[in-house]
């Protein structure tokens, strides 16, 4: 893969094509305390869904949940039609199929940059070393860092580190991204560039799910914006209805206090 394209959906079917990711009932607690309370969820191939709600929501947890990082204690969830919470699974095949991008970059500090993009693809899926790094290296001018190659990542800005995680994540080509909250741990003027490059990924294809605060670059963005309150999806809709003209009362209360949290 030479662009920015990330998941493309396995069915090839004439019919009602099958979700990406497919939700269904999930229920996740730690300890006592529940988390996710039956969500429902689908995602179509190329549609990008973007996670609203206040922290302790579950936004992260049910990504956390899709990419089996988090078992779930009831419910399933479907990728691209196939029962990835069936006990059988095999974990790591399935996250060779989902790139996965936190707020704190998570890149390995001892490696250099080319072979933190590349690691997935030579370690997990077998690419050649040659061939993983050429996509790699497009992939680095594709996102303006080809000249930090053989960098450290310490030598980059965080603005930096976060392009330098979203390179790894669909490296592997993706059938699905997940994104959480991947600006809050940037500063302010960081965050534009980070935000740019998944918008390129938007209009290259890619199907995401997306954790995020930046309500603007949501209602820019999204296909479809999911408000989750205590572990309960309260209203999904386009970021129109959402934004302007919310149905429900919680997600009302939610928008207004974002505006004036004083309030």
């Amino acid at each position: 893969m030479t662009g920015l394209a990330a998941g493309n959906s396995r069915n090839t079917s004439t019919s009602t094509p099958v979700p990406v990711l497919d939700v269904q009932a999930v229920h996740k607690r730690f300890g006592d305390q529940p988390v996710l309370r039956g969500i429902d969820l689908t995602v179509a191939a190329h549609e990008v869904v973007v996670l609203i709600g206040a922290s302790g929501s579950g936004k992260s947890t049910l990504l956390k949940t899709a990419n089996l990082l988090e078992q779930v204690d009831d419910g399933r969830i479907l990728l691209s039609g196939e029962d990835i919470t069936d006990p059988r699974t095999k974990v790591d095949a399935v996250r060779a199929r989902i790139g996965v991008v936190f707020q704190h970059y998570n890149l390995f500090p001892h490696m250099s940059v080319i072979d933190n993009v590349t690691l997935a693809a030579r370690k997990v899926v077998g690419t050649p070393r040659a061939e993983a790094e050429a996509t790699g290296m497009s992939l680095l001018t594709r996102i303006g860092l080809a000249d930090k190659a053989q960098e450290f990542p310490d030598r980059l800005s965080g603005g930096q580190q976060q392009r330098v995680a979203i390179a790894r994540a669909i490296a592997t080509d993706p059938e699905l991204l997940l994104l959480d909250e991947i600006t809050s741990a940037l500063d302010p003027q960081l965050v534009g560039e980070v935000l740019d490059l998944v918008r390129e990924l938007k209009t290259a294809g890619s199907t995401i799910v997306m954790a995020t605060h930046e309500m603007s670059f949501a209602r820019r963005v999204a296909d479809r914006v999911v408000y989750l309150k205590d572990g309960v999806i309260v209203e999904s809709g386009t970021p129109e209805q959402i934004f302007v003209d919310p149905q429900q009362p919680e997600t009302r209360e939610f928008l207004r206090r974002l505006q004036d949290p004083f309030a």
